[in-house]
């Protein structure tokens, strides 16, 4: 089964809000692993919330960045994942072009529309082994 690998801030975590609910209600539906991913160093966990989340939450610190393809090797190596093992939401087209180049399929969210509709598309597309 994959794993659902899901970017932190802007995009599950609103600033200023904290957990965007109805993103987070709609991954409750898959029985799938969910990591979050982020760049945050210790005190940007906490000023987030990063540190009291729901799943499972990876950091680099910024060492690299998510921009990186080298950042997606580490975490994947860390969790003993493979690329065929995951899928990949997140806001920064960067970084998904960075978990792209190494084989990650990957979905660029827009934190302005808040699409779930078009975001829970690529999710059931993409789970299926």
């Amino acid at each position: 089964m994959k794993t659902i690998l899901v970017d932190a801030v802007n995009t599950f975590v609103i600033k200023s809000e904290g957990i965007f609910q109805e993103m987070y209600k709609m991954l409750e539906k898959y029985p799938n692993r969910k990591i979050i991913l982020t760049n945050a160093d210790d005190e940007q966990m906490k000023n987030f919330g990063l540190d009291k989340m729901p799943y499972e939450v990876f950091t680099l610190k910024h060492n690299p960045e998510k921009t990186n393809p080298k950042f997606f090797e580490i975490m994947l190596k860390h969790f003993n994942l493979s690329v065929k093992d995951v899928i990949y939401f997140e806001h920064n087209p960067d970084a998904v072009k960075s978990a792209q180049s190494i084989g990650i399929i990957a979905f660029n969210y827009d934190k302005e529309k808040k699409d779930l509709i078009t975001l829970k598309k690529f999710i059931d597309e993409n789970l299926q082994e």
